[in-house]
């Protein structure tokens, strides 16, 4: 009785492997990231948009839509431009003007064909400076396809869409208002006559220039910390430590913290000093501590007034 059963056990085993091996395994879909796993059976993907997507398809929900007809994609392009382009940008990433950034926008990542995106365009927010906009309800549909198409075509970290860089007109302001500005506000540390004669022709890309001035050079390589130049003796931060012997300690500030200063010297080596709240004394002076203040008080239009000044100063 236990040899048949056995031999009925090894049989059965026998035709369930051969039924296994006549079914093919099934195919493994690595999960998709923003789905946590693979599209349901029988789900097509939305074919790409004009020019198929430059880094495959995107991965995230709110970037997969139906691609927009060109027609009305190009009407949106053309409406957004003209309307919405000076606050959000022409790429939609943020303008001059204050607007933010659309493609980062939960409103427009939530919304589908408009109706999120038509309510903020006629009625505006209070308080912030998105007015009202008189335009046709076909015309924001095509506006919001536009974004949405952007969107689809931007990387998956919320870089810019593809295409050349947009080329950005920085040289809006009065340069005459720039000059009484600049003697206002600036001419007590600079002259246009010696440290900033000729910037104009240092220094020809006005987006290089107006972020030169606005933060002392340190956003236009003026610091090792952006990669670029070492920052001028003349922006250095330095420091006077008066020791409570009456010693006093002169040199480049190399570190200060509320523990420790370190004195660069003038004869290449450096003095480290322990602080213990006030003692001991410290002098420190900083050259930009003008343009940082200037941070405080300065406007757009202020901005862009100096800056086309600047640009005259060849």
């Amino acid at each position: 009785m236990k040899v048949w059963t056995g031999v009925i056990a090894v049989a059965v085993l026998g035709l369930t492997m051969a039924a296994g091996a006549q079914q093919p395994p099934a195919t493994q879909q690595p999960p998709t990231e923003g789905h946590g796993g693979p599209p349901p059976p029988g789900t097509q993907t939305p074919p790409p948009p004009q020019g198929g997507f430059p880094q495959g398809p995107p991965r995230f929900p709110a970037h997969q839509r139906p691609p927009v007809d060109a027609a009305v994609l190009e009407r949106g392009r053309g409406v957004y431009v003209g309307a919405c382009g000076a606050c959000h940008g022409v790429d939609a990433r943020g303008g001059q003007l204050g607007g933010p950034n659309l493609l980062r926008s939960q409103l427009v990542l939530n919304d589908q064909e408009g109706e999120l995106i038509s309510p903020v365009v006629k009625n505006g927010r209070p308080g912030t400076m998105m007015v009202p906009i008189a335009i046709a309800d076909a015309d924001i549909k095509a506006i919001a396809g536009y974004l949405h198409s952007l969107q689809a075509q931007g990387s998956n970290q919320g870089g810019p869409p593809p295409g050349p860089p947009v080329e950005l007109d920085i040289l809006l302001g009065d340069a005459k208002a720039g000059e009484q500005y600049f003697a206002s506000k600036c001419s007590t540390c600079h002259s246009a006559a010696a440290d900033l004669q000729g910037l104009a022709t240092r220094v020809p890309d006005p987006k290089t220039l107006q972020n030169l001035w606005v933060s002392g050079g340190r956003a236009a390589g003026g610091g090792r910390r952006g990669g670029g130049r070492p920052m001028s003796p003349s922006s250095v931060p330095t420091v006077t430590v008066t020791l409570p012997s009456g010693e006093k300690v002169e040199g480049r500030v190399a570190r200060l913290d509320d523990f420790l200063v370190t004195v660069a010297l003038a004869d290449g080596t450096t003095r480290t000093i322990r602080r213990d709240g006030d003692v001991p004394a410290m002098e420190v002076k900083d050259p930009l501590d003008g343009h940082r203040a200037l941070l405080s008080i300065l406007t757009d239009a202020n901005m862009h007034d100096v800056t086309a000044y600047l640009a005259t100063l060849k």
